[in-house]
């Protein structure tokens, strides 16, 4: 079995436990309760490259990275030092996240926050509306297509932004069928959890201009970033370089600095 299989094979345990206790009507309400989720197109779709900025404890690749006892303030840094978006880890048994952490950091922060989970259901979605959550993460290796284009337009529906997670050349291909204009290539193969950094530029040519990208995994610093943005990259998303930082708020800013190189100006 991968390792993705394993972790799917977990959430779908955890899910039955709060579909128990919590009606899809229950989460509906809240949702409604929601202010009206805000759009990050538009600072994506901008000139340079915006940084996604990870709230992240752990991974299975890397174990334990950082306790994070307040992923509220740690949000506030990353938001202080640029941050376009906070991404907010859910899930449990292998990334040590909650639910009650993308609450607490949509109550500090003013800029959309992404839940990255592993969603397979449309009750997961309204899951992170009605916690707060702007963007969604799909992810095209854990879903039929069917299911990939259902919840990509359920997504849309109930106000969230779909950001659909590729990690080759078929995947690409599946998430541009389904309709994707928001498309994370992901350098972490999740059935082996080897980062390949050469994955972005190997694929992304695939992806058209009119469809945002977003470079996942192996951002070591603002080198990266530069030259993720050389081979097209919109926007970079970053979590394990942060949460083990000393100085996260001041990391941030060196990547968004980085990403606002004139060089890097005006670009497609």
């Amino acid at each position: 079995m991968s390792v993705l299989a394993e972790i799917l094979e977990g959430v779908a345990d955890d899910l039955r436990r709060r579909m128990e206790t919590t009606s899809i009507d229950d989460l509906k309400e809240r949702a409604a309760r929601q202010s009206v989720a805000l759009d990050p197109m538009p600072a994506y779709r901008a000139d340079g490259v915006s940084v996604i900025a990870e709230v992240k404890r752990s991974s299975p690749s890397k174990g334990a990275l950082a306790s994070i006892k307040d992923p509220a303030a740690l949000a506030a840094d990353y938001a202080a030092g640029g941050a376009a978006t906070i991404s907010v880890l859910t899930e449990e048994r292998r990334f040590g996240g909650t639910l009650d952490d993308l609450r607490a950091v949509r109550a500090k922060v003013d800029v959309p926050v992404l839940r990255k989970d592993f969603i397979t259901t449309s009750y997961q979605l309204w899951e992170a509306r009605a916690f707060g959550a702007d963007m969604a993460l799909l992810i095209v290796a854990a879903l039929e297509q069917n299911a990939l284009e259902s919840l990509i337009e359920r997504a849309r529906s109930i106000g969230l932004t779909p950001l659909v997670e590729v990690h080759d050349e078929d995947e690409i291909e599946r998430a541009l069928a389904a309709g994707a204009d928001l498309i994370g290539v992901n350098a972490r193969n999740l059935k082996t959890l080897e980062v390949d950094r050469g994955t972005f530029a190997r694929v992304a040519h695939l992806i058209p201009d009119h469809v945002v990208k977003v470079a996942e995994s192996g951002v070591r610093g603002p080198r990266d970033v530069i030259d993720y943005a050389k081979h097209g990259a919109n926007v970079v998303l970053v979590g394990e370089t942060l949460v083990r930082d000393d100085d996260p708020r001041a990391s941030v800013a060196d990547l968004v600095a980085a990403g606002a190189h004139p060089a890097l100006q005006h670009r497609g």
